[in-house]
């Protein structure tokens, strides 16, 4: 008995890859069926993520021939069925891993540090529906029950003991957290976009998504300007008309325009400031060199940041999250020790001896002839 996990990940293969083998969710009922009629395989349960797809299976005893290299060329040849003929050396990318090392593996992948960005909770709910459609399935049994239940533990003591999933590690996300603890509630925020470039847009999006919902853009080319408001459902501004146009509506700007000087001074926000009393101003410069004259931030309810500032809040919160990662392996270690001392149990109960690359096979019969 053995508990395998063959798959990639965006560690070990590039997105034109994964997207090869990645599957739909209308694909992975069927997909687990398959996995699971596989000669030797009693359990399984299939994740597929934009960043991995991972096959995790238990094999019968001594499966295949107590041979790990048979058991990997039949994962391997199974992964390339689904991906209906991919390139052999994208098979190259997949690892393959046999418990106890399958086991600590998936209780990180739930608790986020096998992610892009460490921490992130995202995966936990892709672990759970993975989980849960193969148990509708009815591809999962007593080793994977007990397997996933004990990954959603351990995932639940890794964000409530530590702070690995606290603190945002972008520059785009560190904005978006100001914002909230400047105003709370996003959903009535005005927002305009100075300068319609990626970066700027990408806050924007972080933005709405988040709530806010009025977007005005405004650009020195104004048929960009149009073009990305409409994108995001906003209204277009002349790039000398908006702080007539919409300033004293306005919650939160977000600059990044390509200018070589400050096109947001102190003497052009100090009037509209005096019409907006009580009502801050949160204003994001992603410009380098700096869009806002940084006497700007001495005005009375105005919330100032940098491209430099946020990035320092970004790095100071991965910083954080990875003086944490210690904490955060030794209680999914501890999780590990529980659940292979149950998998020893379990062994003994059916008879079972562990054999050489972890693979387990039925202990032999006793001789009943006297000694």
């Amino acid at each position: 008995m053995n508990i395998v996990c063959f798959g990639l990940s965006h560690q070990t293969a590039a997105v034109e890859v994964r997207e090869r083998f990645a599957l739909l969710p209308g694909e992975l009922p069927a997909a687990v069926r398959r996995l699971r009629a596989l000669p030797g395989v009693s359990e399984a349960v299939i994740l597929s993520t934009c960043n991995r797809v991972e096959y995790f299976a238990v094999t019968a005893p001594a499966f295949p021939h107590c041979d790990p290299r048979r058991a990997r060329d039949i994962f391997r040849a199974h992964c390339a069925e689904l991906a209906a003929a991919g390139e052999p050396a994208e098979l190259d990318c997949f690892y393959h891993l046999d418990a106890p090392a399958s086991v600590a593996h998936l209780f990180r992948v739930a608790s986020g540090l096998e992610s892009m960005v460490i921490g992130e909770t995202e995966i936990l709910g892709q672990v759970k529906n993975a989980y849960r459609l193969a148990s509708e399935e009815a591809a999962t049994a007593r080793v994977l029950n007990r397997l996933f239940q004990r990954a959603f533990r351990a995932a639940k003591e890794v964000r409530s003991q530590t702070s690995i999933t606290r603190g945002a590690v972008s520059v785009g996300s560190v904005a978006v957290d100001l914002a909230e603890q400047i105003f709370g509630d996003l959903s009535a925020r005005k927002v305009l976009i100075l300068g319609a470039g990626d970066t700027g847009e990408r806050v924007a999006r972080s933005l709405l998504s988040r709530g806010a919902q009025s977007i005005f853009v405004s650009n020195r080319h104004h048929d960009r300007a149009v073009a990305l408001a409409s994108e995001l459902g906003g209204q277009a501004l002349g790039f000398d008309e908006w702080q007539h146009a919409a300033a004293g509506e306005l919650d939160i700007i977000i600059s990044s325009t390509a200018a070589p000087h400050h096109v947001i001074t102190r003497t052009q926000m100090e009037p509209l400031l005096r019409e907006r009393p009580d009502r801050p101003l949160f204003l994001i410069d992603l410009a380098v060199p700096r869009d806002v004259e940084p006497s700007v931030n001495e005005l009375e309810g105005v919330y100032l940041y940098d491209i430099d500032s946020l990035q320092a809040i970004a790095d100071q919160a991965l910083h954080l999250r990875r003086q944490e990662l210690e904490r955060c392996e030794a209680l999914i270690a501890a999780h590990v020790a529980d659940f292979n001392a149950w998998m020893e149990h379990e062994a003994r109960r059916l008879g079972i001896v562990r054999v050489e690359d972890n693979a387990w096979q039925p202990q032999p019969a006793r001789s009943t002839s006297s000694l």
